[in-house]
């Protein structure tokens, strides 16, 4: 922690069109606030090491008094007409498109993620904002054919109250909208967490839905250690829902901490992605495809392809293109718009070190790359495992990280067995020509989305979530505003 704001602060923060975008404070009941104690956190560049700026640090107090002021504004907010959440979260919608640009700008600065990748998720953060600013004015009640003589059934959705949101730092805009979005259309209030890496992200997009006309209280940004903010939020029975994305590990942790409060759960946690490649799949479309899903966000992704399986009679052929293609990828600041970025901290580059020092001492071949870049302590070689065991640490592990790992299969049954053999169940890459192996296999994968000879398959109109120890819920879609209202049965007597 530190109390000064006298170093100076990296320079490209004077490329923002917007500089009031930038704000080194947490928003709470409509007003920008520093902590209590005085104290704060630095935020640095992951790629430079450049100091970009300080947010408060804020402990259980605050954390208290921005339940109290979504609490406060519930009623008021719960009782608009949907059509006005709607075009208020309409206005957030063009809001955060005019300022695209500042917006990915920031993230680059914070997370390191190459600069047209940042864009890229502020697209995808505006698209939840405008899917639900339309689904806002859909929630319907449901009239049902009575199965008592003299009475008149309907069910009836209603908002399910303050909402916890807390968000990570490898998709900082997105993960917000996508959560706050949905709650404020179903005609929830929030009180937000973002990762104490990438704060600045999550305060720019309160900025821009203060612009929008999104009253006090609605929307609550609380910036600090996780401990301090969240747990407060597990226990207090006003907040009666906790939306969370992050590792399984932390996820476990709310789960239990949430226990004693009954609260609603929406957890999208991690995941350890199988990419099969059967033998008549197109082999060059399914590269191109294995190198979007594997080195995306530097492979900080919970969608990356962490085990990626291909059929033995086109494996070397296809290991010879993957690898090629892997030895083209640019590895550069997030600013100058490569194709891998820094990872986020020191202990992820250490994770990949630890994984493929493990994998080589338990048979694996190391195809390309391997080490730490000499751009700087947070940078590490997109690297290629060949040969990879099922016993390596990789292949038991998320990786999160520009690592790939490659193995063979003889056999639809051995490969089917071996992406099923994980705890985690988020999502599965399938390529093959096959319409009936297509079939089988996708009803056979335990995974909560099967991507088919593609790689892109998220969305607003999609309902994204996992099975197993990946997560509970979705997200996006109607499922996604769905989570954020309780159910009311209504019965009534005609007389």
């Amino acid at each position: 922690m530190s109390m000064t704001l006298e170093r100076p602060r990296s320079a490209a923060l004077e490329k923002l069109s917007d500089p009031k975008l930038f704000k080194e404070f947490s928003y709470i009941n409509g007003e920008w606030c520093a902590a209590d104690t005085g104290e704060s956190l630095a935020v640095t560049d992951p790629g430079s090491g450049d100091f970009i700026g300080t947010v408060p640090a804020l402990g259980t107090s605050e954390s208290n008094r921005a339940i109290e002021a979504a609490d406060a504004a519930f009623t008021e907010w719960s009782d608009r007409l949907p059509q006005d959440r709607a075009a208020l979260l309409r206005r957030w919608f063009e809001q955060i498109c005019i300022n695209r640009e500042d917006l990915a700008l920031l993230m680059t600065l914070e997370q390191g993620k190459p600069l047209s990748e940042a864009r890229g998720e502020i697209d995808y953060a505006a698209e939840f904002v405008e899917f639900y600013s339309e689904e806002a004015k859909r929630p319907n009640i449901e009239g049902i054919t009575s199965h008592l003589p003299d009475g008149e059934v309907e069910v009836w959705r209603e908002p399910l109250g303050v909402v916890a949101l807390v968000t990570p730092w490898n998709f900082p805009s997105a993960m917000i909208t996508r959560k706050a979005a949905a709650a404020l259309a179903a005609g929830c209030t929030c009180v937000i967490h973002p990762s104490k890496e990438t704060p600045f992200s999550a305060t720019a997009l309160a900025e821009l839905a203060e612009r929008a006309g999104i009253p006090a209280g609605v929307i609550n940004v609380v910036t600090g250690e996780p401990a301090a903010v969240v747990e407060p939020w597990t226990q207090d029975t006003r907040v009666r829902g906790l939306s969370f994305t992050g590792s399984t590990q932390v996820g476990r942790l709310l789960y239990t901490q949430c226990a004693p409060t009954i609260k609603r759960l929406v957890l999208e946690l991690g995941g350890h992605a199988p990419f099969i490649v059967y033998a008549d799949a197109d082999l060059d479309h399914a590269v191109n495809s294995a190198i979007a899903a594997k080195f995306a966000t530097s492979g900080q992704d919970c969608l990356a392809a962490n085990r990626i399986f291909i059929e033995r009679p086109i494996y070397e052929a296809f290991a010879e293109r993957f690898v090629a293609a892997t030895r083209r990828l640019t590895v550069d600041h997030g600013l100058e718009d490569p194709d891998i970025g820094p990872l986020m901290n020191a202990a992820a580059v250490a994770k990949q070190e630890d994984h493929v020092r493990d994998a080589l001492e338990k048979g694996a071949k190391l195809l390309c790359g391997g080490a730490r870049s000499d751009l700087g302590p947070l940078f590490f070689q997109p690297t290629v495992l060949g040969d990879t065991p099922a016993h390596a640490r990789i292949y038991q592990e998320e990786t999160f990280g520009p690592v790939a790992a490659l193995s063979a299969f003889d056999s639809e049954e051995d490969v089917i067995a071996r992406a099923n053999d994980s705890e985690y169940g988020l999502v599965a890459y399938l390529h093959t020509l096959n319409a009936r192996r297509i079939y089988r296999a996708t009803r056979q994968l335990d995974y909560g989305m099967v991507a088919v000879n593609r790689t892109k398959v998220t969305g607003a109109p999609i309902p994204f979530g996992g099975m197993k120890q990946s997560g509970i819920g979705r997200e996006g879609a109607r499922q996604g505003m769905e989570a954020f209202t309780e159910i009311k049965y209504v019965c009534r007597d005609y007389r």
